[in-house]
């Protein structure tokens, strides 16, 4: 076998990554993805990484940013896995999936997922006033900060959007109150995993925690959907 060979099947070969260098690509997007979260991910069957001979994980591109978008959708949606893997398995059928309420995950971009907006940035981006971002602070819509991400941004977009209709943040403050209601909900439901002290403890109850919210969420969006269908 002439000696080249073997370098240039190499070269045409995907690229495996071990679960450090998934780490390395997706913690600066993930600051909490760790080994046992990828293990997590693997047992809940919503990745599945090849093995080599001698039992270690291997990832494909394909593997890493299928991580990614199930990531991504806990983050910007607080779906919990069951769904995600529902998703996904459509996603794998063929089929042209929904998240619950009806909404589309949107495809991969290049834009960094986070950016760093400052006060003014923040508000002309969201064709806000100064006065509307200080009365959501006032209403503890919007956390105070030297710099704003998007969810700062989304929060403020819609705010606008609301006060067009007459709502105004003053008439959401129970909504700060609702959301500290059901994370005491989620902090009881996870009081028999927290009290452990290890790695995998701790991203279980992670997991949990963001399951728990989303099914709360599914259970609050068809509420309201279910009021306004009596509009």
């Amino acid at each position: 076998m002439p000696a080249g060979s073997s370098a240039a099947r190499s070269h045409s070969s995907p690229q495996l990554l071990s679960i450090g260098q998934v780490l390395a690509r997706l913690n600066p997007e993930f600051p909490e993805l760790s080994p046992s979260k990828l293990r997590f991910l693997e047992e809940r069957q919503l990745v599945t990484p090849s093995r080599t001979e001698s039992g270690y994980r291997k990832f494909s591109h394909a593997d890493v940013e299928r991580v990614r978008l199930v990531l991504s959708m806990q983050r910007d949606y607080y779906l919990p896995l069951k769904v995600i893997r529902s998703y996904l398995e459509d996603l794998d059928a063929g089929r042209d999936p929904v998240l619950p309420g009806g909404g589309a995950v949107p495809g991969p971009s290049m834009l960094p997922s986070e950016r760093r907006l400052t006060r003014d940035e923040l508000i002309r981006e969201a064709g806000a006033t100064t006065l509307l971002l200080g009365d959501a602070i006032s209403a503890s819509l919007i956390v105070p900060a030297d710099h704003y991400g998007d969810e700062a941004l989304a929060v403020l977009t819609a705010l606008v959007e609301l006060q067009r209709s007459g709502i105004e943040p003053r008439h959401l403050r129970g909504f700060r109150a609702s959301a500290e209601r059901e994370l005491g909900l989620i902090e009881t439901a996870l009081i028999p995993v927290a009290r452990r002290t290890d790695a995998s403890s701790r991203a279980k109850a992670r997991e949990m925690a963001r399951e728990i919210a989303g099914q709360l969420e599914v259970v609050r969006s068809n509420l309201i959907r279910s009021a306004l269908s009596k509009l």
